[in-house]
């Protein structure tokens, strides 16, 4: 607010922190019987599909290196590199088909012939006749082999995943609640009580207490000793 030139950069900041702001309230619930055990199944669908992305950014990137080889010669402009690249292969999993593979849908005022407008793409390898000379065939096998694995295979591959983690998790509901709200509460007894921004002196006094006067903290001795009462 002290300057108009960072307002935007810091309004940008402030979105994103709301974001993680309500995806910590989140842990609020897992004291609850019925949420916690479902908060923690979508904890551990998110791991799965962290090692399921890996699988998919494999085919994602050779189907679209090769897309991007047949296609477009010579793109110097990273930005639409990584768009035909990454980008168009990823969105076509969700249905959005490309329209640049099939002569049918080919409008060469949609493109740049040279690569010279930034807004547009550059246009596809063209012949005499002013239409794309790459095998038509051929990116029509390479996108139906390419959506045969990764929307038939790769995405059921991810339901079954998620199917066994629900079970799993599912069959140890009461358990993993109890675990969950034991960790909780060890979290906010071990946390200053001080609210923002007077949080900042509960700080000011851990560091004097540990650095200066050199004590360990006995944060968890006290609260085991609470347990013992």
């Amino acid at each position: 607010r002290l300057t108009t030139r960072l307002f935007y950069a810091g309004k940008v900041i402030l979105c994103i922190d709301f974001i993680i702001f309500c995806l910590r309230l989140m842990a609020i619930f897992i004291i609850s019987k019925t949420l916690g055990p479902k908060i923690i199944i979508v904890r551990r669908m998110m791991l799965d599909m962290f090692f399921f992305m890996f699988l998919l950014s494999i085919w994602v990137v050779a189907y679209g290196v090769a897309k991007q080889g047949i296609l477009i010669h010579n793109e110097d402009r990273l930005d639409w590199i990584i768009r035909g690249v990454i980008y168009e292969p990823y969105l076509i999993i969700f249905g959005n088909m490309p329209s640049n593979i099939d002569n049918a849908l080919f409008d060469i005022k949609a493109c740049s012939v040279n690569g010279t407008e930034p807004q547009k793409p550059k246009c596809p390898i063209i012949n005499e006749d002013k239409m794309p000379a790459f095998p038509e065939w051929l990116t029509i096998i390479l996108l139906c082999v390419y959506l045969l694995f990764a929307n038939i295979l790769l995405l059921n591959l991810l339901i079954a995943i998620f199917n066994y983690t629900f079970q799993e998790v599912q069959d140890n509901t009461d358990t993993i609640w109890k675990f969950q709200r034991y960790e909780l509460i060890k979290e906010y007894h071990s946390r200053p009580a001080a609210p923002p921004p007077l949080i900042l002196l509960s700080h000011i006094f851990l560091f004097i207490r540990r650095i200066v006067l050199q004590r360990p903290p006995n944060s968890y001795r006290a609260f085991s000793e609470s347990l013992n009462i």
